[in-house]
């Protein structure tokens, strides 16, 4: 049996791709929208030998297999690959590809791959965390994510918006959700380069602070503020949450950083951006979710565990909105951005596939790769809902239990 037709046993005959092996064997159907290649021995023994996601992530990130053509017809396969099982036919025929049992061997992970070391969700561990995806390259950034250097969902008032419109308008819509405006004091949590507090000063006219645990985004942030000629008006900071101690502000926006806190740290992280906020201020919590209560943490041996978000961790909706009361909170808005994740994503991905040498360059083959591969993915999976991305706003009341809220305040 050749090696494309063993692909097409254990993945199914009826194959939406195309496969070419190494030793010159094909499957799939006639001119296909992509094509999984195979390059050598060490595929196999990269999926043999770490059955399921993680090991055609391995083989892949390597450069041991390439997915050619368009990404999102090879991620149709994406359930198949998940759910393979290696079974004694597999063994048995990989044992014969490569030439007896003691070839069948654990190969190193790419050097991409981490497994953070200390108690899960410290600060120095969730620095570890942090600077493992951000520290990467500013430019690198800058390709994929365009000239607004916006490392979150957009919001999309059209498809035809440029990716720099549909930035500016979530910005906005926090904005008002927010409620600034001349004189308040914002603070942005996980503030990335910049671009919630640059916004809140230059169309809302308030004073802001940023925080990030990334250098490399501190660096270019600050940059950036001083260029727009805001540095009088915002501050960038390399600071945990945890950290802060120069309250009180009168909103606080945290925009794509939550999936970093942890489960366990949800009470800590309320209760210290509460303390951190004037009774009547708001917070606005932007986050990607899961659609059912399943666990929080992402599986061990999951490709964005290993390759791209170490430690992240995905909740449910409902418990957050309960975690937030708790902590004494009143959650007043909770809107759903999924199907703007999608559009986002793709092009992100579009624009990195436009420069792909010049991503190549900075950072890599197998780190463009990784990048490909998870935003592709994670599209896929907004897409078909499950993954999802809210926005929840919440108050801190006063004394009296008064919130400031209009008795009908939309944000339309």
């Amino acid at each position: 049996m050749t090696l494309a037709a063993l692909i097409e046993e254990v993945l199914g005959d009826d194959l939406p791709i195309g496969v070419e092996a190494y030793d010159g064997s094909s499957a799939g159907p006639p001119n296909p929208p992509a094509t999984l290649r195979l390059y050598s021995p060490d595929a196999l023994r990269r999926i043999v030998t770490a059955p399921g996601e993680l090991g055609f992530a391995r083989a892949y990130v390597a450069g041991d297999i390439e997915l050619e053509g368009d990404i999102y017809a090879i991620l149709d396969l994406h359930d198949r690959v998940v759910n393979l099982k290696v079974g004694p036919h597999l063994i048995k025929r990989a044992v014969e590809e490569l030439a007896g049992v003691r070839n069948v061997r654990r190969l190193p992970p790419p050097k991409e791959e981490v497994q953070l070391k200390g108690r899960r969700h410290s600060l120095r561990r969730d620095r570890q965390a942090v600077s493992h995806h951000y520290d990467v390259s500013n430019r690198f950034y800058e390709m994929v994510l365009g000239p607004s250097l916006t490392y979150s969902c957009a919001v999309w008032h059209d498809e035809a918006d440029t990716l720099e419109q549909a930035q500016a308008n979530k910005y906005e819509l926090v904005s008002r959700k927010l409620e600034l405006g001349p004189g308040k004091r914002l603070l942005d949590v996980g503030c990335g380069w910049g671009g919630m507090v640059m916004h809140a000063a230059e169309q809302h006219g308030v004073h802001a602070v940023g925080v990030t645990l990334s250098r490399q985004q501190a660096e270019l942030a600050t940059k950036r503020v001083h260029d727009a000629g805001l540095s009088d008006r915002v501050e960038i900071r390399l600071q945990d949450y945890r950290e802060i101690d120069d309250g009180p502000y009168d909103a606080i926006s945290s925009i794509g950083m939550f999936e970093h806190v942890g489960e366990s740290k949800l009470g800590e992280y309320f209760s210290r951006l509460k303390g951190l906020l004037k009774y009547g201020g708001r917070l606005l919590n932007h986050g990607i979710t899961r659609p059912t209560t399943s666990r929080a943490s992402l599986p061990r041996r999951s490709f964005s565990n290993r390759y791209v978000f170490p430690d992240g961790e995905l909740l449910e909706v409902g418990r957050v909105v309960t975690r937030m009361q708790q902590t004494g909170f009143e959650v007043r808005h909770l809107e759903s951005l999924r199907e703007h994740y999608n559009l986002t994503l793709r092009r992100w991905v579009a624009n990195l596939e436009k420069r792909w040498d010049d991503a190549v360059a900075e950072v890599g083959a197998a780190r463009a790769r990784v990048w490909r591969l998870y935003m592709a993915a994670s599209a896929v999976d907004f897409l078909k809902g499950r993954l999802n991305i809210d926005q929840v706003l919440a108050v801190r009341g006063t004394a009296s239990g008064g919130s400031g809220f209009a008795l009908r305040e939309t944000y339309e």
